[in-house]
């Protein structure tokens, strides 16, 4: 029976528990990835799909409508499928914006458990939309003394997540211990030469080729780590742009999750480290399936 999974279910999540179910995703097979892209204009149709062998399978679709914003709807809709591993039966349909957002924010909290500085306080958030929020709810997860500061754009969407709002951008990100980027920039928003040493940036929000948050030289300055080298290095702009230019190679990009978590990992306290949130679709059936399994237990 295909179980229907709502976003109440979200009451019986646990960020630990997701960094553990995708400890325990990233030790079984490499998953089989495949994504479709749609485009008009500015608007995006994403399908993607994901088979890990012992897990199951997933198919994701999204719609990605940028100027939803000025109709006062939200830019992202979607649906959640999951399929039994042995049979292919349909055994859940999960809530779309739940996946997202403990996918999205679950990816980078786990770059973060491995990278950021275990004494990092100050987080800047660039860019105030729900992921911005939902980093607010991961990060202080595991790093209970963190202190946020949010920038935006735009005055107002930074002044309504209720947090510090930074004035200038470049002063804000010297100040940083942790800095996350969550906005649909185009061209790069932080400069290398802002960055500070111990810093960590977690990237977020470019998904597709002509998007990018920071420039070359931050790039070129830090150690590179992505959560998926099958999504990311040919795939997004915040990857692509910077090996065509020569700012880094793709030997550069030290590991993903993947990879053994020794490799994965800061090695000193001065080290600038980025980590680029690629959001496969392997990671949308880990986190799917976290999420099934603890609403079906949810009467253990």
């Amino acid at each position: 029976m295909t179980q229907i999974v709502p976003k109440e279910a979200e009451a019986l999540l646990s960020w630990q528990g997701l960094l553990d179910a995708f400890e325990a995703g990233h030790r079984l097979p490499r998953a089989e990835i495949r994504d479709m892209f749609l485009y008009r204009g500015q608007d995006t149709l994403l399908d993607r799909a994901a088979w890990i062998d012992g897990l199951g399978a997933l198919v994701k679709v999204a719609t990605i409508f940028p100027g939803n914003a000025a109709r006062g709807v939200p830019t992202i809709f979607g649906a959640v499928t999951l399929f039994d591993d042995a049979t292919g039966e349909l055994t859940a349909i999960v809530d779309f914006h739940l996946v997202t957002k403990w996918k999205t924010a679950g990816d980078s909290l786990l770059s973060a458990s491995r990278l950021a500085r275990k004494d990092a306080r100050n987080f800047l958030l660039v860019g105030a939309g729900a992921v911005a929020r939902s980093m607010v709810e991961a990060y202080s997860a595991l790093f209970p003394e963190a202190r946020f500061t949010v920038w935006s754009r735009s005055r107002a969407s930074a002044e309504a997540m209720g947090l510090p709002v930074a004035e200038d951008l470049e002063t804000a990100v010297r100040a940083a211990d942790v800095i996350c980027t969550a906005t649909m920039a185009t061209e790069p928003l932080i400069r290398g030469d802002w960055l500070q040493p111990g810093q960590h940036l977690d990237l977020i929000g470019a998904y597709k080729p002509g998007m990018r948050e920071v420039d070359d030289a931050a790039m070129a300055r830090a150690r590179v780590f992505v959560d998926s080298r099958a999504t990311t290095l040919h795939h997004i702009g915040e990857l692509m742009d910077p090996i065509a230019s020569g700012a880094i190679t793709e030997a550069d990009v030290i590991a993903d999750f993947y990879d053994d978590p020794a490799l994965y990992a800061r090695r000193s306290d001065d080290e600038i480290t980025i980590a680029k949130n690629g959001g496969g679709a392997h990671l949308d059936l880990m986190t799917a399936t976290y999420i099934a399994r603890a609403w079906a237990n949810r009467s253990a």
